[in-house]
């Protein structure tokens, strides 16, 4: 059978003609009009192919196959590298929206991909974190030795919005939560006679444990959301590559001076937790159980050793740290609209707040084994 854009015979299939747009109807009517093993011929001759445009690549793309087209270089070099790359992209493209789509799975096995998804996306998110960590230090350590490339006035600009101006936030809460366990510790040691022992309750708690874990959630979602919205609001509006551009790192200029006011801060706010927190307790020891101030204060210097001051400080660094990699990281992740920065944002008090109290557990189970 011979047409003006095809030539089969037996064994072989000569492509003919300008296969373009504008013959469209007529090529489609040629191919319908071939028998069904045309094309699946070994031999495919193109030399006399005059013109080809996207709708005449992919007519032959489903006379062909995806496949064979794709691989047109192989079996048709004589042709224009031109038209070859336009019927390998076309192959592309159509082997893509052909594909035949997954037969749908059980809920069981929609679960467990969700879930292998989920921990692969934790898993590289996690090394995102531990490349920018070294990538902070190093910047650190290259500055450190050099007083004039610290940024002073950022550092104390930062100290002020994540430090002071959230003191009020941290005293309230930390005062109520102190009350809120004075309270109930000492609903509990009431029936063994035992009501004393609620300042030893406060006191553990909040040196330990509360006053710094309470301070790092409310900078886990008060400053790294900022920290991420102001970064990624720069990262949208393009300001961070004209930073690079101009020779400037946006690690020493952004970075750093966000993580050295966290680490100045959340130590102040930590203790200011544990102050408001052991208030809260002797506020309700005074009004509920008849303890007086002076007898609260004379039990905690009698039975609370300095060191669980010092061993719920010393996280509070780890944690800042920690709030602030994750906070400038998932700004720098920011890919340029609005909807990126919302979910970032998001992203940032979230991973802040698991990694806290992850963190904090981890120290407690250590702090525990080594007997401290």
């Amino acid at each position: 059978m011979s047409t003006q854009w095809v030539d089969y015979q037996e064994g072989e299939l000569a492509i003919e003609g300008e296969w373009t747009l504008a013959h469209y109807s007529q090529l489609k009517a040629a191919i319908a009009s071939l028998p069904a093993q045309a094309g699946q011929v070994h031999e495919v001759n193109l030399e006399n192919l005059r013109a080809i445009d996207t709708a005449g690549a992919a007519l032959l793309v489903e006379l062909l196959g995806a496949e064979r087209v794709g691989d047109v270089h192989a079996w048709a070099p004589s042709l224009s590298a031109e038209r070859q790359a336009l019927l390998a992209r076309v192959a592309q493209a159509m082997s893509m929206s052909l594909a035949p789509k997954p037969v749908s799975e059980s809920w069981w096995h929609a679960m467990l991909a969700m879930l292998g998804q989920q921990v692969e996306a934790l898993w590289h998110q996690q090394l995102q974190l531990m490349g920018f960590t070294g990538l902070v230090v190093a910047t650190f350590a290259r500055i450190l030795w050099h007083p004039r490339r610290w940024r002073i006035t950022a550092i104390v600009a930062h100290i002020q919005q994540s430090g002071f101006n959230a003191v009020p936030i941290v005293a309230l809460l930390t005062f109520m939560v102190g009350a809120v366990v004075a309270f109930l510790g000492a609903t509990v040691l009431r029936n063994f006679g035992a009501t004393i022992y609620t300042i030893d309750l406060v006191a553990f708690s909040f040196l330990r444990e509360f006053g710094v874990l309470l301070a790092a959630i409310l900078l886990a979602g008060r400053t790294a959301s900022a920290f991420t919205a102001q970064l990624g609001s720069m990262k949208a509006n393009e300001e961070i590559d004209a930073l690079r551009t101009q020779g400037l790192d946006p690690i020493e200029l952004l970075v750093l001076p966000r993580v050295m006011a966290m680490l100045i801060t959340l130590p102040l706010l930590t203790f200011v937790g544990m102050l408001s927190g052991l208030a809260g307790g002797a506020m309700v020891a005074s009004l509920s159980l008849d303890i007086a101030l002076s007898q609260f204060i004379g039990t905690l210097e009698r039975d609370i050793a300095v060191t669980h001051f010092l061993l719920g400080l010393s996280k509070a660094p780890v944690f800042a740290f920690v709030i602030a990699l994750i906070g400038c990281l998932e700004g720098f992740k920011v890919k340029g609209s609005a909807q990126s920065v919302g979910e970032h944002t998001t992203s940032s008090v979230v991973q802040s707040i698991f990694m806290v109290i992850l963190l904090d557990a981890l120290a407690a189970l250590f702090f525990m084994e080594m007997g401290w």
